[in-house]
């Protein structure tokens, strides 16, 4: 009786270990993936998808196929650090302290999504440039970098799932002179937007920035089929998206669209219904809170990002949220670009379908930053240096000429309106006209209680530390 109890026990304990190891096999994580890739002064319009003629993205247009499109996606402020901070916290960049300026400190007691997927038992890790310019103290804010994603998979524990950031340099200046063109673009294919004078120069300098856009596109096509032959495809969470416009006059460090709108596609195989067009708008600080419920993580606090999972998992096109209809954008400190001041040109706006209003808090300040000098030594520093803005810049007292000028470089008044049905590339501001007194009026109480709303120090106060955080960029001050 005793042998028979004890064979029974050992049956018993046998039987429990082998329910345990197949129940265990039945709980493997099932959670997404999540894979964030991320251009460097990447803008709207200038895919494929969009409608441009000239560049080709096939990566970004397969993710697009194989899930959403969004035509209305705006970054929180046109400049890489304060709008990677917003990306990875899910909060407009004037909330961040320091981290609302260009190579700045990232600001303690703000946590970021990597770190709360990283504490919920995600692999996570990065790729070339992600947080910054900056220094976020060693907490490696979007996960530890790696040389390569490939490098990254190898170390990556089995079964975990994880959490990369595939960001690149790339359509960051500067540009290989004539690579556009040797790579088989064309000259007379480009078009050249109207605030800019057509001219051989401006062309070759875009055929040039759409040759690193193209490089991104391959790039993280790359990592996609890396991903396929890992057999990470099924269950993996894409988005493809850039940090701000393009590195052009008026474009990057500006809230017209040029500078705020940019390329956003998402997919995720079997939740995300394909080939959908989502006109709503969308602003990347929503990218943390749809990373964090798509993997049942909570919300960070504070978060003023909205969850794009509902908007992703319909069925619907076109304008899905009634909630939607417009946008927010901002601007603080990008270079030291006055010669007078360490300040930045402070400025706000909110877009809608039919009119952006900006308003700016400085308007005595240069925009592009001081015509005689800054504390880098160089004039317009807050444009890119390159072969369009020499163009204008060089050329502004030529007949026809200063109105390029103007549109680039000059002083700005308080208040602009743009009537986007008429306008659409945001030249004519009629902010001073009779017709347009009621709309002004209307978008700028908008603006104002939704800037007090949501904790802008320019409407509640303390914004003068935006002048005084430090600045980690190279500095060469004029005497």
């Amino acid at each position: 009786m005793k042998r028979f109890l004890k064979f029974s026990f050992l049956s018993f304990l046998f039987l429990r270990l082998f329910v345990s190891w197949l129940f265990a096999e039945d709980k493997k994580d099932e959670r997404p993936n999540i894979f964030f890739a991320i251009a460097d002064d990447w803008g709207w319009p200038h895919s494929s998808s969009y409608g441009d003629a000239v560049v080709k993205t096939p990566t970004f247009d397969r993710i697009a196929a194989s899930g959403a499109l969004f035509t209305n996606a705006y970054i929180s402020s046109p400049s890489c650090t304060p709008s990677r901070n917003a990306i990875l916290t899910g909060q407009y960049h004037w909330r961040l302290k320091s981290g609302g300026n260009l190579w700045s400190n990232y600001p303690e007691g703000f946590p970021s999504y990597v770190q709360a997927l990283k504490d919920a038992g995600y692999f996570v890790g990065s790729y070339r440039k992600a947080f910054g310019p900056g220094s976020d103290g060693g907490k490696e804010v979007a996960g530890k970098a790696y040389p390569s994603l490939d490098a990254f998979l190898k170390e990556r524990p089995k079964d975990q799932p994880f959490c990369f950031w595939f960001g690149t340099s790339d359509p960051h200046r500067s540009y290989q002179w004539e690579s556009g063109l040797r790579s088989g673009m064309k000259l007379e294919d480009v078009e050249v937007p109207p605030f800019f004078p057509d001219s051989e120069i401006i062309r070759t300098d875009i055929l040039d920035y759409y040759f690193e856009v193209e490089r991104f596109d391959r790039q993280v096509g790359e990592a996609l089929a890396l991903l396929e032959v890992n057999g990470e495809s099924e269950n993996t969470l894409v988005v493809m998206t850039g940090d701000h416009g393009w590195p052009f006059p008026r474009g990057k460090s500006n809230l017209y669209d040029y500078g705020t709108r940019v390329p956003l596609a998402i997919k995720w195989l079997g939740r995300i219904p394909q080939d959908r067009l989502v006109t709503d708008f969308v602003s990347t600080t929503d990218l943390a809170p749809t990373f964090l419920e798509a993997a049942g993580v909570d919300i960070l606090p504070n978060t003023t990002g909205r969850s794009l999972l509902s908007i992703l998992e319909s069925d619907a096109n076109g304008r899905i949220s009634s909630d939607r209809e417009y946008v927010l954008t901002g601007k603080e400190r990008h270079t030291l670009a006055q010669n007078d001041n360490p300040g930045g040109t402070p400025m706000r706006a909110i877009r809608t379908d039919d009119f952006l209003y900006i308003h700016n808090f400085k308007p005595e300040r240069w925009p592009a930053g001081h015509p005689e000098g800054s504390y880098h030594g160089k004039t317009y520093m807050d444009i890119d240096a390159g072969p369009t803005k020499s163009y204008i810049v060089d050329r502004k007292d030529d007949l026809g000429m200063q109105i390029y000028w103007q549109l680039s470089c000059g002083l700005r008044p308080a208040d602009e309106l743009y009537d986007l049905r008429i306008d659409p590339f945001q030249i004519s501001n009629v902010a001073d006209r009779v017709e347009y007194a009621d709309t002004l009026k209307k978008l700028k109480e908008k603006l104002f209680s939704e800037l007090k709303r949501y904790k802008d120090p320019r409407l509640i106060g303390g914004a003068e530390a935006f002048d005084e955080y430090e600045y980690l960029g190279r500095l060469v001050r004029q005497p």
